[in-house]
């Protein structure tokens, strides 16, 4: 596992496409990807190298690392 995780914005995401953004998250390095609903209940637990996209209309309403 790498050291450090992608030097990457997660507002950069906001406003794609749910799956471009998925691809693109992978592609600049995050080693997981995770995709919500709005609403969707999740721990709050930072997990290094993960992206979360909140998918509102089939396009990234939100983004953040952990």
């Amino acid at each position: 596992m790498a050291s450090n995780e992608p030097q990457d914005n997660p507002d950069e995401y906001v406003g794609l496409e749910a799956a471009r953004a998925e691809r693109l998250a992978r592609e600049r390095g995050w080693s997981t990807v995770r995709s919500l609903a709005p609403g969707t209940i999740i721990t709050m637990e930072y997990r290094f190298g993960r992206m979360n996209f909140e998918v509102r209309d089939g396009r990234v309403a939100r983004a953040w690392k952990g």
